[in-house]
C-alpha cells in the first residue's frame, strides 16, 4: 500500500518570537523534512487563545494539510493557551501521543512532566502540541516520529493491515 505523504504545517506559538528567532520552529521544519514530510507552511502566531484557535480551525479546513505540529504554549505560564485552543478544535483526542512524549522525555528532562500538550484529530488532520524549546522539540519528535506515517495513513482511510 502506498503511504500518504505527510503535508505539515509548523505553527510556533509565541508572543516574543519572530522568524529570525524561531529556533524551535526551524528545528521542527528540519526534523519533519528529514522524516520525509512536505512543509506546506511555517507560521508564527501569538499566544492569544482566539487567534490560535482560529488559526487551527482554518488550517484543519485545508485539504493540503494533514499534520499540524505546534511548538510552544504548553506550560504553566498564564499565556500558555495551546492545549486549550487545541482541545477546543479537535474532534477526537490522541492521548497516547502526548502520554508517550511526556513519559519518554521525562527520563531525560524531569520537567517534561509539566507539559500540558494535547494531541488530536480534526477532520483528517492530526494536531500535535510540542514544547517551545528546541531541545524539547527534538526529544518529543523522536518519540512520535516512528508512528507518524501510520497515523497519517489511517487518517487518509488506509486502514488495511
Amino acid at each position: 500500500m502506498n503511504e500518504t505523504k505527510i503535508k505539515a504545517v509548523v505553527l510556533t506559538v509565541s508572543d516574543s518570537r519572530a522568524e529570525a528567532t524561531d529556533v524551535s520552529g526551524a528545528t521542527l521544519v528540519k526534523l519533519l523534512i528529514g522524516s520525509g514530510a512536505e512543509i506546506v507552511e511555517k507560521i508564527i502566531v501569538s499566544d492569544d487563545y482566539e487567534t490560535l484557535r482560529q488559526t487551527l480551525l482554518d488550517l484543519t479546513e485545508r485539504e493540503a494539510v494533514n499534520l499540524i505540529v505546534t511548538s510552544g504554549g504548553t506550560g504553566f505560564a498564564p499565556r500558555d493557551n495551546t492545549p486549550e485552543a487545541t482541545r477546543s478544535v479537535i474532534e477526537r483526542e490522541a492521548q497516547g501521543l502526548a502520554e508517550a512524549m511526556r513519559f519518554e522525555t521525562a527520563k531525560k528532562t524531569p520537567t517534561a512532566i509539566l507539559s500540558r500538550a494535547v494531541c488530536g484529530i480534526r477532520n483528517s488532520t492530526l494536531i500535535i502540541n510540542l514544547p517551545g524549546s528546541p531541545k524539547g522539540v527534538v526529544e518529543c519528535f523522536e518519540v512520535i516520529k516512528p508512528v507518524l506515517p501510520h497515523a497519517i495513513n489511517l487518517l487518509a482511510g488506509k486502514t488495511k493491515h
